[in-house]
């Protein structure tokens, strides 16, 4: 697994590229402002970097930057959940134009900058040439133990977070008893004024249509024995004068067969009218003007009105309004209880502190563990007699991230005491410890790809020869890329790309080549700071490549 191909267009001064990538130790090499760099910027964009006009070359109208994994098994599931086709390989694309904006692809379908640093943290692994920076961050040198130990901090950050919350509700809670208790009196008060009425979801309306009603009471009686009386009771009504004319027709039907059909109408239409007869007698004979249950009703209303003139409401909304201040009630009612709020801040500190516990013994037997082995790489990088320690100090106060400030401390000689990074004065020092420890956590990274953007700044002779040997190495297990100024690490490499700049017209662009054995000779040559056709350089170019 690994990244197979990078291409370009129109990219800072790269107007095009389409670079294949082996698997092994590649190096990519060339002179000062070359470009060497540009391969890894244009990397990061795919993977999610924030991006701007300026990486648009010059007279272009956008810049387009694509790149192709092979796709890691593991991320098939997130693919498909994300509705991303899953192919064998993974293609990250993006697009910048000259105002900034940009667009990304993956696999062909739309995505987010999101999306493209969820992939980046599974495809690759990027230690830049500052590197020794972050390890004066503490949460930098946290996640690097955390990461080395393999331990998981979720369960603790779940922890902490909800023994804040309980803890500050009941801190709110102290200082707020008087207020809360006002509150509490408040809200009793006007959820009783509220339950005189008691309202419930669709009251209201039910309530104004049985007002309606009542209001027109004589009206719908009379109506509807006015109606009963023209559908069956008068003479002629609408059932006698259908029930002639269904007579009529059939009397005569034996004779005309056309008949049938309207016969058939007129008893369907019979059937309805005397249901409807009946419906609206039955409605008479059973209705009654109720006056008392009229003034109940609008008793009803009227109460209705001013409780939701006096709290500034709908009508409509005064079931909700209720509801709504019983459950205030209760959280006060809860804020109010201090002794339930103290019992359930010591439950969460006491969960906390198990969850701490476990971190915190996880971090003691990583911690050893990793002082050695940077403290072993140390010795091949020039720095025999260094010590690599991590301090683990005890925090006054439990922090989502532990019980423990971690700090890294190093003594460059040996009879020196440890010190924290920061206070290294070496900046030689520096780049060298931190690329021990960038070999040696990038030997416990899931990410098929480890790029080095020149870690190996402020080094030379022997000792490059060894970061040379270390990446090889790496590179035996992972693909590696290394940037790098000098001529030990490149001779190391199992792969040599040589990046070169020419003018073209008014402007200057940058090429991106893989070369061979004779052309890998001339640039070592280059590189050792002689004269690239001298043969005393060429000779000690050949002799690095053998070694």
């Amino acid at each position: 697994m690994s990244l197979r191909r990078i291409a370009l267009r129109d990219f800072v001064i790269v107007p095009a590229l389409d670079l294949d990538l082996a698997t092994g130790f590649s190096v990519l090499t060339g002179e000062t402002g070359a470009g060497k760099s540009i391969l890894i910027d244009a990397l990061q964009l795919a993977l999610g970097a924030r991006a701007d006009s300026g990486v648009v070359r010059e007279g272009a109208a956008r810049c387009e930057i694509a790149v192709e994994f092979d796709s890691p098994p593991a991320l098939a599931t997130w693919l498909e959940e994300q509705g991303f086709a899953v192919e064998d390989g993974l293609l990250l694309r993006r697009t910048v134009d000259t105002e900034g904006r940009s667009r990304a692809w993956i696999n062909g379908s739309a995505a987010t900058l999101a999306q493209l640093k969820v992939l980046a943290n599974e495809l690759v692994d990027i230690h830049g040439q500052h590197a020794w920076q972050s390890l004066t961050r503490h949460d930098a040198v946290r996640g690097l133990l955390d990461g080395f130990g393999q331990i998981d901090t979720r369960a603790a950050g779940q922890a902490w977070a909800l023994w804040r919350q309980k803890r500050l509700a009941l801190e709110d809670a102290s200082a707020r008893q008087a207020s809360l208790q006002q509150d509490s009196e408040r809200l009793a008060w006007q959820i009783g004024e509220l339950d005189k009425l008691a309202p419930a979801a669709g009251d209201w309306e039910e309530l104004n249509a049985q007002h309606s009603r009542l209001a027109h009471a004589q009206a719908l009686l009379d109506a509807a024995q006015l109606a009963g009386a023209a559908l069956d009771e008068d003479e002629p009504s609408a059932a006698s004068l259908i029930h002639r004319a269904l007579s009529a027709l059939q009397a005569q039907a034996h004779i005309e067969p056309q008949f049938a059909q309207p016969i058939e109408a007129l008893e369907a239409a019979l059937a309805q009218v005397q249901d409807a007869a009946h419906t609206v007698l039955q409605y008479s004979r059973h209705t009654e003007r109720d006056p008392a249950r009229l003034d109940a009703l609008d008793q009803r209303l009227a109460l209705w009105m001013s409780l939701a003139r006096r709290y500034r409401r709908p009508p409509e909304e005064l079931a909700e309004l209720l509801a709504q201040w019983k459950a205030e009630l209760a959280a006060l009612d809860q804020a109010l209880d201090l002794a339930g709020l103290q019992q359930a801040e010591r439950e969460a500190r006491k969960a906390l502190d198990a969850e701490l516990k476990t971190l915190s013994a996880q971090r003691q037997k990583a911690a050893p563990r990793l002082a050695k082995a940077v403290t072993d790489t140390m010795q091949t990088l020039g720095l025999q007699g260094g010590r690599f320690d991590v301090a683990l100090t005890p925090l006054d106060e439990p922090q989502a991230h532990g019980r423990e400030q971690i700090e890294f401390l190093v003594a460059g000689h040996a009879g020196v005491t440890p010190k924290p990074v920061g206070k290294v004065a070496s900046g030689g020092e520096l780049s060298r410890i931190a690329l021990a420890i960038s070999v040696v956590t990038s030997r416990l990274g899931q990410a098929p790809t480890l790029i080095f953007d020149e870690v190996d700044s402020g080094i030379g002779g022997a000792v490059a020869h060894t970061v040379g040997q270390l990446m090889r190495q790496l590179g035996l297990d992972r693909q590696v890329l290394a940037v790098t100024h000098l001529p030990q690490v490149a001779a190391c490499a199992d792969h040599h790309l040589l990046v070169s700049k020419q003018r073209s017209g008014a402007q200057t662009v940058s090429q991106v080549a893989t070369i061979g054995h004779d052309e890998r000779v001339r640039e070592l040559a280059r590189m050792l700071g002689g004269n690239e056709q001298s043969e005393v350089s060429l000779a000690h170019a050949r002799e690095l490549l053998t070694a």
